[in-house]
Parts: structure tokens; C-alpha cells; sequence
């Protein structure tokens, strides 16, 4: 009877049950095809490379963290730990006159050194894993940021080439995803302590009783995500020539949710390589097609956040229809379905090309000149407004314009250029997250024969059409004549830094250092920094008031930390503390106009926007174009704020 049943189960919902257990690779194939039929730049072989390119590191940390959560456990860490071991490789490297291949053991060591401390914390210290690898969290990105001093470190020359390619097409860390993933279809499948993280996850105590060793596993099974999670630093640093002390946050969550959308189950016991980087795929297929369909980053967000929600329903109704995925290591007959699972899902992929090339062999001579503009953040009014002056500009000039956040993180960004690129597009503007590090990446713009302006930030060691840009440096001199003059060439100051790493911080804040020169009178009592952001310029400047609260003036490196500062100020704000912005937003104007923001250096973001979309057109239709277009800062006061709108 029960062999009856079994053969009814088997026969009749074989297609069912063949979508049940290979959710993931359906829910890839599925993207695919809708990305194919909706976008005729996504199966190009060069935009297929990006999308590896683009999976590499976030598939290298996720291979880690598939460990730890087969064996039941969290690691929220491997986005710091990836950056600190970077950040150690370059700063030996370049600082501390270490051979590389000395700081890459100790990069190397970094990695498996913190993974330890994790281990050690949750076996033997009993902290829950989220609480354990949320501290090393913290304390990672700390310790990197301690050890560059919050600027971006080149990378050694030798160990960049991870980034490059071979043969002037493959990319390194397609291959280095794969070996890493190879790596870890064997521990899993093949090893004692692969077949001890199935235990572990499957029922600790039972694990426990039949004579493994489960704190010595788990020290084990932590420094493997440390292990791969300083493998990923390497290779995101060697793509960005540079490694950014506030590289790969988030990454951690990005990482987790590979390992679950490729089958693996937060319960432990279930999880597989295989599915692990079908899941990295499906992340950077999303992204990728999204970017070519010029969607939104927010609801690029809301979209991955929806799929990892449908994942983890799908793992749901795996469990109640009593599919369950093939633990690796299985039987050779699981191996067979599995090599004929993927076969079709290949024949298929192959079919899927051929239709959608018919579908997009038209010609696209009519189409409008189209132009990508890849912003460093739209979280902020700055770029906001830079935003705004370019999609002006380019409706009057009646060209396709396609905007892009990068939200900070410069890889990201690298991403969004390469994608620029295999579209063919006619320009590139670039608001560079960090000048080093968009340099690969409008380096394979330039291959390609495809003009690059920059704005408001340049980049190094790649060739642009036009910079389009107002002088920060100049610009904090003149923040620092302002406040001086507004005091009376005496007093106490503190000063609200910006992101650490940015340009536009040190920029800000070495012109208005450069400018007080001139004013022995006036002391600086505090820096801290508030990251550009205004919920934290409240914060710092609340805590700073408690430590100096005689203080006779603020300087903030943009209006949103002004705000934040003038808010903690209270009734202080433009009366007996004199505060100066930075940036010139429609708030901060505002605050002018109401005097209790005294000044806001104006960079003109809007103008900024027009200029850098008038110099992207005419470097596309290969007219000349100015080196290097200044737009002037001005000081935007009570006085001259009526006639000013940016």
C-alpha cells in the first residue's frame, strides 16, 4: 500500500515535483525570459559577463555563510570582514611596505581570525549567532575604517588583476566564483566536517550525543565564512582598484538571502552550493534587468525584497508537499536527476536566446540618443537636484535619459557603468562614489568607444569627455571666511563631517581647514562625523553641545547635517551659534531665508545637471568639449538667497 502510494505521488506530479525541488533554478530560468523578452541589451554576451561579474562577490560571501546556516547559525558579518580584510591587504601592502603575497596570507588571516572570534563567541561564550556576528559587524567596520583613516587605500598593481579579465573576455572573478563555489560543493559533499554541518543544523543535540565534537565544528564552520568572506574582500577591492573601508555594507543581508532563495532553510540541516549560487544569480539577473529597464533603485529594492519573501513561501510549500532538497553528497541516482534537471534547464536557456534574438532584431535607427547618468546617492537633496537639472536638460534636448543610485556603495556603481556599457549607450555621465574606484569601470567605457562625462566629482586613472564641476576645496575656504567673518574672527567651532572615505568630505573639510588659516582667532573644539546625514547631524551636535556647550559656531559639510545641527541648536541657531552649510539645497535655503542657517555654500546642483547632460550630447555627436566646466560656488546668505534657485 505504501509502495503504491509512493508510485502515485511520483507519477502523477512529476512536473510539479520537479518544480518544487528546483524552485530557485525554475524562478532563474523564469527571470531570464521575462528579462529577454522585456529588455534587448540583456542577452548580449557582454552584458552576460557583467551579470558573473556582478554575482561574484556577492555569491563568494554567500558560499561562506551556506555553512553557517546549514549548520543552523547567522553571520551578519561578512560584509565587514570582507572590507577589514581588504582594507589590511592594501593598507601592509602600500603603508607598511609588506610583499603582497605576505599581506594577501595576512588579509587571508584577517578573515579566518575574525570568523574564530565568531565561532568562539557563539560555541563557547553562548551568545546567540545574530548577537555574536552582529558585534563583529561593528567592530569589523570599525577596525577598517581605524586602519585607513577613513580613506579609500589603492590596491596593489599585482593583486588588482583578480579584476581584470583573460584573454580580453573572461573575467577573473567569474572564475574565482567558480572555484570558490567548487570549494564548496566539496566540503559539503565530500568532507567529515561538511557531513558535520548537516548534523548540526539537522538536531545539535542529537549531533552532540552521537560523538561529534559541535563546539570545535562550529569554531570550524565560522572561520570558513570568514575564510571566503576575506576571499570576497579581495575580489571586490581588485574590481574597484582600492579598498573602501565602507565597501560591501549591506552585503551581509545580500549574501543571506542567496543562500535562501537558493533552497537552504535558516532552520539548518538543508542547503547546497549549486542552489547557493543559482540564488547570487537570480539577485544579479534582477538588478541587471532592472537597470536596463531603467527601474528605479528604491523599487529595485522593493522587487528583491518581494522575491526573497517568495523564496522563503516557496521553501514553505516544498516542506508540505514532501519535497525536500538533495542534501549534497547523495546517492548517484540524485546526482543523475540533478545533471538532467540542469541539461533541460540549459536547453531551455539555449531556446530562450534564440527566441528573444528574433524578438529584438529590429532596428533601433530611429531610437533617441540615449544617455546614463549614474548618481553616487538620490538620498540626498544634492543629487536630487543634480538629477532634476539633467532630466531638464534632456527633455529639452530630446534624449533618452536613464538615472541610476548607486546609494553609496562604489561597487554598486561599477555595476551600474558596466551595465551602461553593454547597452551601447551613446554617453555616460558619472557622479563618482569615490574617484579611485570608478576608474575600472569607465576604463572599459572607454574601451568600448563610449564618451564619459564626470560631475561634480572627476575619475582617476580613466580618460572622461568633460568634468563638470564646482570646487569643493574652494568651496570650504569660503565656508571658512564666512563663519570667521559672521564671529568676528574669534571663537569656538565645532565642525559635522561627512561620510568617511568620500571625496566630497575631505575635499570640504581640507579647503575649510585651508581657509581658517587666516583666522588664528578662531578654535576648532570638536570634529565628528555625522555622514551627510540629517538624523545624525541631530545626534552628534546634541552629544557635542553636552561636551562644548559654549560654542559660538557650526560648520557642516552639507545642509542636511546643518539642519540635523540646527534642530539640537534650538533657539541658539542663528542667534548666539552661527551655522554654515554646505551644498545650497531647497532646505537649506529655506533655513536661510528663515535665519537660522546663517550660510550655505551653493554648488549650483541643477546647473551641475544641465551642464553635465549639454556636455554628454555633444561628446556623443563627437563635438568638442571643454576639459574641465567650473560651476561657481556662491555663498548664499539673507542677503542674496531671494534671487538664487540653484
Amino acid at each position: 500500500m505504501a509502495t503504491d502510494t509512493l508510485k502515485k505521488t511520483s507519477g502523477g506530479g512529476g512536473l510539479r515535483r520537479l518544480l518544487l525541488d528546483n524552485g530557485a533554478l525554475t524562478a532563474l530560468i523564469v527571470l531570464v525570459i521575462a528579462m529577454s523578452a522585456l529588455s534587448g541589451d540583456f542577452l548580449t554576451a557582454d552584458n552576460l559577463l557583467n551579470v558573473g561579474v556582478q554575482a561574484a562577490v556577492t555569491a563568494i560571501l554567500a558560499f561562506g555563510v551556506t555553512f553557517v546556516i546549514v549548520a543552523a547559525g547567522i553571520d551578519l558579518s561578512v560584509g565587514s570582514v570582507a572590507a577589514l580584510s581588504a582594507t589590511v591587504l592594501a593598507w601592509t601592502a602600500a603603508e607598511g611596505g609588506v610583499p603582497v603575497p605576505v599581506a594577501v596570507l595576512l588579509a587571508v588571516a584577517t578573515g579566518i581570525a575574525c570568523g574564530l572570534v565568531n565561532g568562539f563567541l557563539v560555541s563557547y561564550g553562548k551568545l546567540p549567532p545574530f548577537i555574536a556576528t552582529l558585534a563583529m559587524l561593528s567592530v569589523g567596520r570599525g577596525l577598517s575604517l581605524v586602519i585607513s583613516q577613513g580613506s579609500p587605500i589603492p590596491f596593489p598593481d599585482s593583486v588588482s588583476h583578480l579584476g581584470d579579465t583573460l584573454g580580453g573576455w573572461l573575467p577573473v572573478p567569474v572564475l574565482v566564483m567558480v572555484v570558490m563555489g567548487l570549494i564548496t560543493a566539496f566540503v559539503l559533499g565530500r568532507t567529515y566536517i561538511g557531513r558535520s554541518m548537516y548534523a548540526i543544523g539537522g538536531n545539535e543535540e542529537a549531533a552532540r550525543l552521537s560523538g561529534l565534537r559541535v563546539k570545535r565544528q562550529k569554531l570550524a564552520i565560522y572561520a570558513f565564512s570568514g575564510l571566503f568572506a576575506a576571499a570576497a574582500g579581495i575580489v571586490l577591492a581588485s574590481r574597484l582598484s582600492s579598498a573602501q573601508p565602507q565597501a560591501a555594507q549591506g552585503y551581509e543581508l545580500d549574501a543571506i538571502a542567496a543562500v535562501v532563495i537558493g533552497g537552504a532553510s535558516l532552520a539548518g540541516g538543508t542547503g547546497k552550493a549549486s542552489g547557493t549560487l543559482i540564488g547570487a544569480l537570480i539577485l544579479a539577473v534582477l538588478r541587471n534587468g532592472l537597470n536596463l529597464l531603467s527601474v528605479s533603485a528604491f523599487w529595485q529594492q522593493v522587487v528583491i525584497g518581494v522575491v526573497i519573501a517568495l523564496a522563503v513561501l516557496l521553501d514553505t510549500v516544498r516542506r508540505k508537499a514532501g519535497a525536500t532538497p538533495a542534501p549534497a553528497g547523495a546517492s548517484g541516482g540524485g546526482k543523475g536527476k540533478q545533471a538532467v534537471t540542469y541539461l533541460i534547464a540549459a536547453v531551455v536557456a539555449v531556446a530562450v536566446v534564440g527566441a528573444t534574438s528574433l524578438l529584438h532584431g529590429g532596428s533601433d535607427s530611429g531610437a533617441k540618443r540615449k544617455i546614463g547618468l549614474s548618481l553616487s546617492t538620490l538620498n540626498n537633496p544634492f543629487f536630487v537636484q543634480i538629477r532634476a537639472g539633467a532630466e531638464a536638460e534632456a527633455e529639452k534636448l530630446g534624449v533618452d535619459l536613464t538615472v541610476t543610485d548607486a546609494q553609496n556603495d562604489a561597487s554598486q556603481q561599477a555595476n551600474q557603468v558596466q551595465n551602461f556599457t553593454s547597452e551601447g549607450l551613446s554617453s555616460v555621465i558619472v557622479n563618482p562614489v569615490d574617484s579611485d574606484a570608478a576608474g575600472p569601470s569607465v576604463r572599459s567605457a572607454n574601451k568600448a568607444d563610449i564618451p564619459v562625462v564626470a560631475v561634480d566629482r572627476g575619475v582617476n586613472e580613466a580618460d572622461t569627455a568633460a568634468l563638470v564641476a564646482s570646487d569643493n576645496v574652494e568651496g570650504g575656504e569660503l565656508g571658512a571666511k564666512a563663519l570667521a567673518e559672521k564671529l568676528g574672527g574669534k571663537g569656538t567651532i565645532v565642525i559635522l563631517q561627512g561620510q568617511a572615505g568620500t571625496s566630497a568630505s575631505r575635499e570640504r573639510g581640507a579647503g575649510f581647514a585651508a581657509g581658517l588659516k587666516k583666522y588664528p582667532g578662531i578654535k576648532v573644539v570638536a570634529k565628528q562625523p555625522a555622514d551627510f546625514d540629517r538624523t545624525k547631524g541631530l545626534d552628534v551636535m546634541t552629544n557635542l553641545l553636552q561636551a562644548h556647550p559654549g560654542i559660538k559656531g557650526v560648520f557642516a559639510e552639507n545642509d542636511e547635517m546643518a539642519l540635523g545641527a540646527i534642530k539640537a541648536l534650538g533657539a541658539k541657531a542663528g542667534k548666539s551659534v552661527q551655522v554654515v552649510g554646505f551644498d545650497g539645497t531647497p532646505d537649506g535655503l529655506k533655513a536661510v531665508q528663515d535665519g537660522t542657517l546663517y550660510a550655505s555654500v551653493a554648488q549650483q546642483p541643477k546647473q551641475l545637471g544641465r551642464i553635465a547632460v549639454d556636455n554628454a550630447v555633444r561628446a556623443a555627436e563627437g563635438k568638442k568639449t571643454e576639459e574641465t566646466v567650473k560651476v561657481p560656488v556662491k555663498v548664499v546668505t539673507e542677503q542674496n538667497v531671494a534671487g538664487f534657485d540653484g
